[in-house]
């Protein structure tokens, strides 16, 4: 089982900044698509950011701008440094591996635990 160690989240004010980590095994950490997506109450799971091993990003459109991802295959850490926070970017944070598992041909997803992210005055 790969385990995925959030840290980061809080409350902030409107306008805010906060930097969310994901510390992931090093065993899989260098091969994965490393992603955020955060899911607000009543709300359906949303990609926040992705970066692949290749060090390509891809935004949702409501963080571009805004939001920066980043990845340490040193610390096998991913980190999504969030700006200018909105009331609307409240939600859990989650974080993601999508990764080929050594000995199987799919790719598989894990999952943190989730980190809330609370932007209120």
């Amino acid at each position: 089982q790969v385990q995925l160690v959030e840290s980061g989240g809080g409350l902030v004010q409107p306008g805010g900044s906060l930097r969310l980590s994901c510390a992931a095994p090093g065993t899989i950490f260098s091969r994965a698509v490393m992603g955020w997506y955060r899911q607000a109450p009543g709300k359906q799971r949303e990609l926040v950011a992705y970066i692949t091993n290749g060090d390509t990003i891809t935004y949702g459109d409501s963080v571009k701008g805004r939001f920066t991802i980043s990845r340490d295959d040193a610390e096998n850490t991913v980190y999504l440094q969030m700006n200018s926070l909105k009331p609307e970017d409240t939600a859990v944070y989650y974080c993601n591996a999508h990764v080929v598992l050594q000995y199987t041909s799919d790719p598989s997803d894990f999952w943190g635990q989730g980190t809330q992210v609370t932007v209120s005055s």
